[in-house]
């Protein structure tokens, strides 16, 4: 029977206080922790992204002439700078740039992995306005990476990433495409 005293004593009885607490708060502890993860995988992701697109772009560069064995390596390079993250889902584009007598961005040559080559002598509208003079050269490089986390409990979409870099050619005026 329930008296007086028998609940004075059960309310000033503090065993399982500690349980009770941990119970409540450790979901939202979990889904805390689980939610940083998400997100410092996302940002490493979009980080080495963002990098395979500036090594790309860097390597073409230090170049004079591409061929298409060359071209193949330096995408199987973005691949490797990507990595441990899975590879499925990058998708880059190298395109050569060069202003016309009007100081337009025209397409010379453009070659993808994944995405879709631009075509010749077509207006690089992707190219920033007063970045190139007339008979200026420009190797745009872009990649697109749609990342899905491991976990989706926090971030349960996939995240498509892209950035696009422009270099200017090192050892050339231009980057000629040899075939």
């Amino acid at each position: 029977m329930l008296n007086a005293k028998t609940l004075g004593r059960f309310r000033s009885d503090e065993r399982g206080l500690a349980a009770l607490e941990f119970a409540i708060i450790a979901p939202f502890m979990v889904m805390l922790y689980m939610g940083l993860a998400e997100l410092t995988l996302a940002m490493m992701a979009e980080r080495r992204a963002s990098h395979a697109a500036s090594v790309v772009g860097d390597l073409v560069t230090q170049s004079s002439q591409m061929n298409t064995a060359t071209i193949t390596d330096i995408f199987n390079v973005g691949d490797a700078v990507l990595r441990p993250f899975p590879t499925a889902t990058l998708k880059m584009r190298v395109t050569s740039v060069k202003a016309d007598a009007a100081a337009v961005p025209k397409v010379v040559w453009s070659r993808g992995d994944g995405m879709t080559a631009l075509g010749a002598a077509t207006t690089a509208s992707a190219v920033p306005a007063n970045l190139l003079l007339a008979g200026d050269s420009v190797v745009m490089t872009e990649v697109s990476y749609t990342w899905t986390s491991p976990l989706q409990e926090v971030v349960p979409l996939p995240r498509t990433f892209s950035q696009t870099y422009f270099f200017k050619p090192r050892k050339s005026p231009e980057v000629a495409w040899m075939g």
